[in-house]
Parts: C-alpha cells; structure tokens; sequence
C-alpha cells in the first residue's frame, strides 16, 4: 500500500517514480481539480473538492483496486488511505479572510476515491471549522503542493462553482501567477529526488488564486 501511496503525493511524505530513468523539472505529477462553494443561510460552510489525478499517477492506485464495484470495501479503504495523509498536509489548501487563515474543521464531512477510465478520483468535503458570513465579504483560497512536486490547478473560472443561491450575490474568480524567470528556471532544474528549500514556498508561487467575492 505504501507504493501506491507513494505515487499519489510527495508532500504527504510519498516518493513517487514514474519511470526508470531521471526526468528533470518540477512538477513531474499532475492533478486536475474542480471546486463547489458549500453555503447555507447567508455563509460559506465547505469546500467540496474534485481532484482528478494524472494517468501515470493513477496507475498503481487503480491497479490495487482492480475489478473492485464502486461500493467495495477495497474503494473505501483505499480512500481512508488516501484522505489520511491528505489531512496530515491541511487538504493542501489555504483559506483567506481579511488576511487571517481560516481554519478547518479536522476530518472531511464526507470522501470518496473512484475509477474514472484511466484516472483516479478523489472527492471530499472539506468543512470550515465554523460558518463564515457571505455578505459584503471578500475570501481568498489556493489548493497547492508546497514542493511543487504536484501540480494542483483548474483548468478554468468554470471549475469552481457557486450554488445557485449566490449566483445573484457572489462571483469567482481565478487567478494564475506567472513566476519570474529565475523561478521558473529553478523549478525546472530540480530531479525527482530534489526537494525546493521550505522557505521557498515554490509550490506557492505557482498556485492559482481563488477569489469569492459577495455583495
């Protein structure tokens, strides 16, 4: 199990070798993420989040699980897995309020892994550790692997949604920095082995930006 692991994240104190000769530059894994806004009576609850992993990524994952129905046991334990070392990193995610993080409630609401053709599929609920209000207020949150081993990004503003209740009041936005070139040149020069600086944040400068902001 811990193999499998091993190739899903390496800032969840995983190795991932995705082939058997040296590749160079960060990020060598890749995960497509899509976000809905929980909200109810006037403030935001949770994060239910959608992370589809690369094919490579996926391979053992969805080797391990074979033939397994979605509703087995085998999914279910390989999603506690999952999710378990998912948490030791804080979901990956930062949630901004008047330039104080908001915390988050200690274990999802609800997760799940599944099979999607030749992709694996993590889905969770990430509650707020308390309800924050929506009115006139502005929040700010970035999903991100601090080594920027794994790239962790939407494809567009469309991958994070608003429940239809705040779509009069409220608009998203996403926002995708652009490093410098000497950034850039350093995240391309690391192996696989390599890991940036902590101090570095790199992972960091490469996140996109997700802005809610309500009326």
């Amino acid at each position: 199990m811990k193999k499998i692991l091993h190739r899903l994240f390496i800032t969840m104190s995983l190795l991932v070798m995705l082939s058997a000769e040296p590749a160079l530059a960060h990020p060598h894994s890749f995960i497509s993420m899509k976000t809905q806004i929980i909200a109810g009576r006037g403030q935001i609850t949770a994060l239910q989040m959608r992370w589809m992993m690369d094919e490579i990524t996926s391979a053992d994952l969805l080797y391990d699980a074979g033939e397994a129905k979605p509703d087995s046991p085998v999914w279910k334990r390989l999603a506690a897995e999952v999710m378990a070392n998912v948490l030791t990193q804080h979901y990956f995610t930062e949630f901004w309020h008047n330039g104080e993080k908001v915390k988050f409630a200690a274990r999802p609401s609800a997760y799940s892994l599944s099979r999607e053709g030749h992709q694996a599929v993590l889905e969770f609920t990430l509650p707020l550790a308390r309800p924050q209000p929506l009115a006139g207020q502005r929040y700010l949150f970035s999903t991100f692997d601090p080594s920027y081993f794994v790239d962790m990004s939407y494809e567009n503003d469309n991958e994070v949604l608003l429940p239809d209740e705040l779509k009069g009041a409220c608009k998203v936005a996403v926002k995708t920095p652009k490093p410098d070139a000497a950034v850039q040149a350093f995240a391309l020069s690391l192996d696989k082995a390599d890991a940036p600086p902590e101090g570095m944040a790199l992972g960091k400068q490469f996140a996109q930006q997700v802005t809610l902001q309500c009326q």
